[in-house]
Formats: structure tokens, sequence, C-alpha cells
């Protein structure tokens, strides 16, 4: 997803150095090109041969080394990048970077840098919480610097608090928010639902259904890297909701209609991938569950249709997109649910097919719309996700 993006990677003197390696080691798997610039304490921590072999790239630490080519190297990398990013990143260096100090390799370069910048702070939670420092962290916030939160746990000290470095993975997924996508849903309202609901029997059995949330949640995802005001409305998931979104949290498909109508009419475009079950049992006489001579009777009753709430409030100009599960006869139903329920687009994918629908990482959709279908090929729910938006975006032009 990083593919002809360049970024400097700045490593400064923490015990959190040695995640950096990782970091550089995820960023090249996502094609990005990686140049690491060290400060000389962080050399005590790790070696710069590690990120050489990692990155492929000279790893920059000294600022009149002759063993680089003919360009001024910190104003040519500054030039290249498309963000940068300082993890770890020490009191010593925040304070440099908020004051404007460039007495290094790292310092300068990210003084001649006009891209995006993203900075993870490191160190000793009475060194972070120090008013100092927050308030050199808060002129960073001004000079349009992503402070990112350090976590909270056992520090290298003993102590325990704030001001650990994130993991990689969190690392990664910041700057991927950052520069993977072009900003073409920049301004516009999205809520997204996803998950499948549960609809309680007793106080240990419930109704539902096989989704995973993964088709929902990537939906949310690849909206947010794309600029989009994003409100997730879930159920129950087997996986972490997407960072960069609102998250509302539901169990039962009348919370979720409760949730999505009341946020419904300040939407731009809505899009309901969750799977809501069909039915939930009804009280009788206060009972749901009836027993008789060792068997269960369970009297149901339907649920809140959303989408089709949706269809019959839509205000103008909002796009509607709904998602359709079918074991036979896929474009034919698909399409009368798209004309009954007054949607703009329906994805349709077929259950019969290996690597569609629920809970693999791989999904088979149709796109229908007033106007015709298209077939997407097999491809991950990622990449499925943005060809749903850019479907999207391109009917709303």
């Amino acid at each position: 997803m990083l593919a002809g993006k360049t970024v400097i990677l700045g490593v400064t003197g923490s015990i959190a150095a040695y995640k950096a390696a990782a970091l550089a080691s995820a960023l090249r798997k996502q094609h990005a090109q990686v140049h690491v610039l060290m400060t000389r304490n962080a050399c005590n921590f790790i070696h710069p041969v590690t990120f050489e072999t990692l990155t492929d790239h000279k790893c920059l630490v000294d600022t009149f080394d002759r063993n680089f080519q003919y360009e001024v190297e910190h104003v040519s990398l500054a030039k290249q990048a498309d963000l940068v990013m300082i993890a770890p990143a020490t009191a010593n260096v925040i304070a440099k970077l908020a004051h404007g100090l460039a007495d290094d390799m790292l310092t300068t370069t990210v003084l001649a840098c006009s891209c995006p910048k993203i900075i993870a702070p490191a160190m000793n939670t009475r060194m972070y919480e120090n008013p100092v420092t927050q308030d050199n962290l808060n002129l960073l916030r001004r000079y349009g610097w992503n402070v990112l939160e350090p976590a909270t746990g056992l520090l290298a000290c003993k102590d325990v608090g704030k001001g650990k470095m994130p993991e990689p993975e969190a690392l990664l997924d910041e700057i991927l928010q950052e520069v993977s996508c072009e900003k073409d849903m920049a301004g516009l309202k999205v809520m997204v639902t996803a998950g499948a609901t549960r609809e309680s029997v007793d106080p240990v059995r419930f109704l539902t259904n096989h989704s995973s949330g993964k088709m929902g949640y990537a939906v949310a995802r690849a909206a947010s890297r794309r600029g989009a005001d994003v409100t997730l409305v879930s159920a129950h998931a087997e996986i972490a909701p997407p960072s960069h979104v609102e998250l509302v949290q539901t169990e039962t498909a009348r919370q979720m209609f409760e949730e999505v109508s009341a946020r419904a009419g300040e939407q731009d475009i809505i899009i309901k991938a969750a799977a809501v079950a069909d039915y939930r049992p009804a009280e009788v006489s206060g009972d749901k569950v009836k027993k008789k001579d060792g068997e269960m009777s369970l009297r149901l009753e339907r649920t809140e249709d959303t989408l089709a709430w949706l269809g019959e409030h839509k205000p103008a100009g909002q796009f509607l997109c709904g998602f359709s599960m079918e074991t036979k006869d896929l474009l034919e139903n698909s399409r009368k649910k798209l004309e009954k329920k007054n949607l703009d687009m329906i994805a349709a994918n077929n259950l019969k097919i290996e690597g569609a629908g629920f809970g693999v990482d791989t999904n088979v959709l149709t796109l229908i719309t007033a106007e015709g279908e298209r077939q997407l090929p097999i491809m991950s729910k990622e990449k499925a996700a943005h060809c749903l938006l850019d479907a999207i975006m391109e009917e709303r032009k």
C-alpha cells in the first residue's frame, strides 16, 4: 500500500530503539522506500547496520559523512520524503525539534522537510509528564506534527506508567492512515455498519450469524484512510476495530437500528455491511422460552429492517449502499432488494463461491446499481473495500 512512497524514519537514543527495526521491516513489506536517520546516542542501543540490512539504504548518522552522493544529503532526503516519523523520540530530540535546533543529521533533515510528520515519544513517565516536555509537544502540535500518545505499562526503568513507545503495528497504522491513500473522501461523513447482531434467548444462549465483521471493518478503514469522517456502528466482530473512526458498539438489531437512525440524517454516505439477525425471540407471558416435557419451544418475531428504514427516510443527496448475501438467484434477488429498499447500490456476494462470504479474508462482490452490474474478481476484503468506495464516488459525481 506504500509503493512509491518514501518514509524517513528517525531513531533517537531510547531503549525502545529496537522496536524501530520491526517498523522499518514492516514498511519495506508495504513496498515503501525507507531511509533511517539515527542520532549518535541511538547507536548505543541498536547498530546502523541493522537498518541498512532491512532497508537497503545507508543509515545516516553523521552530517559530514563523506561517503555519500554529491547532493547535499539532508536536503535531498527532505525533498524525497512523503512522511517523517520519529520513533522513538526522546525528550531531548523533542525539545530540539520544537525549537528549530538542527545540530545533527536527523534534526537538520527534519527541519528541511515539508511533508507530514509524526512523532512517538518514549521516555520515563516523569520526564514525559514534565510541563517542559508537554509544552514542547504542544509546540510541535501547533507546527503541524501528529504527536502520538505513548502507551502505559512497565518501563525500562521498572516504573509503571505512561511513556512506552507504541508497538510497531500501531506506528505502521498511523503511517498508512497518513499517506497510503489519496484523500478523495475528505469532508464526507460516512457511516458503516458491521458485525453480527445477537438476540438473547436466555442468560446463556442467543441467536446470531457467522459474520466476522471483516468486510464492514475494511470498508470503514478504507474510508477513513481516504479522508472521510467515519462512524462505525458495530455489532459483535471477531477482529479489532479500525483506528481513526468513531466506534459505536451495539449488540442487538434494535440497538443498531436506534444508533443508525439517530445519526442517519447527517451522513453523506451510508454503507450497511452488518449481518443483522432477521429474528429475535418474542416474549410470551414474560418468557421467551416455553418448556414442556423436556422440549423447548421458541417463538420468534422479526427484527427491525434498518436498511428499509434508511431507504424510506433517505434525504436528498445521500448515497445508500447495502449488502446482499445470496445462495441462489444472486442478481435477481439483489436487484429486487435494491429497488424495494430504495438503495443507490447493493454489493452482492454469493455464499456458495469459494473465497467469498463470512470469516475469510477475501470476497467476491457484484456491485449492482439501477444502471447495471459490475462483477469484481476474488480479492482481499481490503482491496474490495476500496473498489466499493471507488464505485460509490464515481456514482456520486
